[in-house]
Formats: C-alpha cells, sequence, structure tokens
C-alpha cells in the first residue's frame, strides 16, 4: 500500500479522509518540516518511502522533471476534500508504490446548469 507525506499546502481535512480509508500519511508539521524548500520535501519523503501529496502544482511538477528517482508525487487542483481524497485514493488503491509517477487529481468541473424555457 502506497504510504503519503502531504507538504504544509495539503488540506489537513483531505489527509484527515485519506488516513480515515486506512492510508498512511504523515504531514508534513508533524515531521518538523514547516517552511522547508519543495526539493527537501520530496527528498524527506523519498527517503521515507513516501509519495507527497501537495496543492502546489505548478513547483512540484517541475521538480518531477528534474528529479526522475522519488517515490511519487501527487499533485491536487483544490476542491471539497471529500472529493479529493475520493480521487486520491480511486487512484491509488491498487499500487505499491507510485516510485518516480507523478499523478495529477483535477477539480471536478462545476455542475451544469439546466436551461430556463
Amino acid at each position: 500500500m502506497v504510504k503519503l507525506f502531504s507538504d504544509e499546502n495539503f488540506p489537513g481535512p483531505t489527509g484527515e479522509l485519506i488516513r480515515l480509508a486506512g492510508y498512511d500519511v504523515v504531514r508534513a508539521q508533524d515531521a518538523g518540516l514547516r517552511a522547508t524548500p519543495d526539493k527537501r520535501i520530496l527528498e524527506f519523503a523519498t527517503q521515507d518511502e513516501r509519495a507527497v501529496l501537495t496543492e502546489n502544482r505548478k513547483d512540484f511538477i517541475k521538480l518531477h522533471s528534474r528529479v526522475k528517482d522519488h517515490a511519487g508525487i501527487i499533485v491536487c487542483s483544490a476542491d471539497k476534500p471529500e472529493i479529493v481524497a475520493q480521487k486520491i485514493v480511486e487512484a491509488i488503491k491498487d499500487k505499491a508504490d507510485l516510485n518516480s509517477e507523478l499523478i495529477r487529481i483535477n477539480r471536478s468541473p462545476p455542475p451544469r446548469r439546466k436551461k430556463s424555457v
């Protein structure tokens, strides 16, 4: 089962829902890594064999292109915690690890409005 590391940009409620789904999630805050550079976050997570969870899409997508050997990166768009958590769990449920993989979790499109007649 994939182990996860949420950076300080990742919403706590979403991480908690993923934890309740049975995943091992460590927060940067709990690891004493507040205000830590993204590259160091990725290094720390990789050393602990954890994929990084973040909403810092731009920077971590760049890091993924530069650092080929990591334990995985999951970049997410801001959305309701239950929606993001469900999408993450669905994306990783059948994986043993995310070695060097980048997963993008995109925001759900807004509901379509019915046309009035």
